[in-house]
């Protein structure tokens, strides 16, 4: 199926209730993030992207999005690619461990299955390899005949995109170590080539045989001489930058964000696509009249009529991590729930956090309370979970997937639960229901006595008055959940990077009533108040 525009772009099946209106405040993003980059045979920039479980191609002339490998395909997660040299594509499934090929013709097969954290691969003269982007990592050769494996190295800290150079050995980045290694494709000891750097997660070769290294940490991009380790910073870029690819000798590199640049000659730089999101997912408003978005890789804040500026992101110090929910807790901090099952205080400007609560599993919604105790949803173990003071309590157990929480004014939590299609309020004993008969609730929001819900199944936003019982539809056709007619296949835990990911539309409501909705078929926010 072609999607030229990369994602759902469109507004106009929207409906509203009288006297509303709706609008952008950030714009629609053309991929689900940008990882593992590759030029094609057809000479097309190809994109993996773990979050969106999509690959697609970019025309670098006329910058049209084409979908080759759509969520919910037979790839998942993939993260790295590379081709063969007869057209087939390869592509690393991070959250599944495992490397498979698409043929051009569109038939995919699992090459090998074992690999966890799979994420570098490349090929050279026929050869097969790929690698574990784990803290004790392998790479290793792959039959492409189904015999067994061969590992060329282990026990590397997290290497990362590779490629082999004009001298016949494999170069691969140490994100862990800040080093850049090689090896001899049968194997033996590695090689130090640079120390000192940005946190390299790639690794290609230009023209003249010379490294060619996207810094994640640090957002450069660096030329480095194999023999001597000397560095040339050929742009300097926003950091999350991933991985990078060349096209009749034009460097484009990708970022967390899914922004494709092309880098230009002495340092200048030129927007294939623009940065977006990759959901987005959690939302909320702080005590400055911003709205903060936790999206994965990174936490943005947007105030009203500006462009979302980056409050921080996975290599900032003192970052949480991925994050998927948030909260506003005063002072400049926030709550945030993370893609690895924790809960945590975090300063922006300190640039400092502090855990709350570990080994949660798949949380999402989080809000705190005027008693400055935190409530999150646990939708792996189906819980909503109280804490303070440095102890975490069950408030609610037995929740089918529970995404979005709220607390009203009389001090009650609520929680969307997703699986049973409703929202509840957690009682002693158990859950009362407060409003039922909806598809997929995810984001919640309470404004005194009214109630609002993002409903990802109906693709609506749900009003609900907890008093009169009085109910209505505010929009209806929202770009929310998955493109029409997909069903995304679940992405597994790949620690040390993430646990399990899954989509979340979260809402937020500002003091004067306007309501912020988390559009993620499009990878935009949305604004939704009275007409002026």
């Amino acid at each position: 199926m072609s999607q030229p525009a990369g994602r759902s772009h469109s507004l106009s099946t929207v409906t509203l209730a009288e006297g509303l209106e709706l609008q952008r405040v950030t714009p629609a993003s053309r991929l689900y993030g940008a990882n593992g980059l590759r030029t094609g045979p057809d000479g097309r920039l190809y994109v993996a992207q773990v979050s969106g479980s999509q690959i697609s191609a970019i025309d670098v002339t006329s910058g049209a999005v084409t979908t080759v490998s759509p969520m919910g395909g037979a790839i998942v997660a993939p993260d790295d690619l590379a081709f063969d040299e007869q057209g087939n594509l390869f592509a690393t499934e991070i959250s599944e461990g495992r490397v498979s090929m698409r043929s051009p013709r569109g038939d995919t097969r699992v090459v090998y299955g074992d690999l966890p954290c799979a994420n570098p691969i490349t090929i050279h003269q026929g050869r097969l390899f790929a690698g574990e982007c784990r803290h004790e990592g392998r790479i290793m050769e792959l039959s492409l005949g189904g015999g067994a494996p061969r590992t060329l190295v282990e026990n590397v800290p997290m290497p990362n995109a590779m490629e082999v150079g004009p001298d016949g050995k494999l170069y691969f980045p140490v994100m862990e170590a800040n080093e850049i290694w090689r090896i001899g494709l049968d194997g033996g000891a590695p090689e130090v080539v640079a120390r000192n750097l940005g946190v390299p997660d790639s690794v290609k070769f230009d023209a003249g045989g010379f490294i060619v290294s996207t810094q994640a940490a640090t957002g450069q991009v660096l030329r480095i001489n194999p023999a001597t380790g000397e560095q040339q910073v050929l742009a300097q870029l926003a950091p999350g930058l991933d991985n990078l690819s060349f096209v009749d000798g034009r460097l484009f590199v990708s970022s967390f964000s899914g922004e494709i640049t092309e880098v230009l000659a002495g340092g200048q730089t030129r927007s294939l696509l623009p940065a977006g999101m990759n959901g987005p997912m959690g939302l909320t408003c702080d005590e400055l009249g911003r709205l903060v978005i936790a999206d994965g890789p990174y936490c943005y804040s947007l105030q009203p009529g500006g462009e979302p500026q980056v409050l921080g992101m996975l290599f900032t110090p003192g970052s949480p991590g991925y994050s998927r929910g948030v909260a506003a807790a005063g002072a400049g901090e926030f709550i945030v729930t993370t893609g690895l099952g924790q809960v945590a205080r975090w300063n922006p400007v300190d640039q400092t956090s502090e855990f709350l609560a570990q080994g949660l599993d798949r949380l999402y919604g989080v809000a705190v309370d005027g008693r400055d105790a935190v409530v999150v949803a646990e939708a792996g173990r189906g819980r909503l979970l109280g804490i303070a003071g440095g102890s975490v309590t069950e408030l609610a157990t037995g929740l089918n997937q529970p995404k979005g929480v709220a607390i009203t004014v009389e001090g009650d939590y609520l929680v969307a639960e997703e699986g049973a299609g409703r929202v509840v309020k957690a009682v002693r004993g158990g859950v009362d229901i407060v409003l039922d008969g909806l598809q997929r609730p995810q984001g919640i929001a309470v404004a005194g006595d009214l109630l609002y819900v993002v409903d990802a199944g109906s693709r609506s936003l749900i009003e609900f008055n907890r008093v009169s019982g009085a109910c209505r539809t505010l929009a209806a056709g929202l770009p929310v959940g998955a493109p029409e007619g997909i069903t995304p296949k679940p992405i597994n835990p790949f620690p040390p990077l993430s646990g399990a990911m899954g989509p979340f539309a979260d809402l937020a409501v500002a003091s004067d009533g306007t309501l912020f909705i988390g559009a993620d078929a499009e990878g935009s926010v949305l604004c939704l108040g009275s007409v002026s």
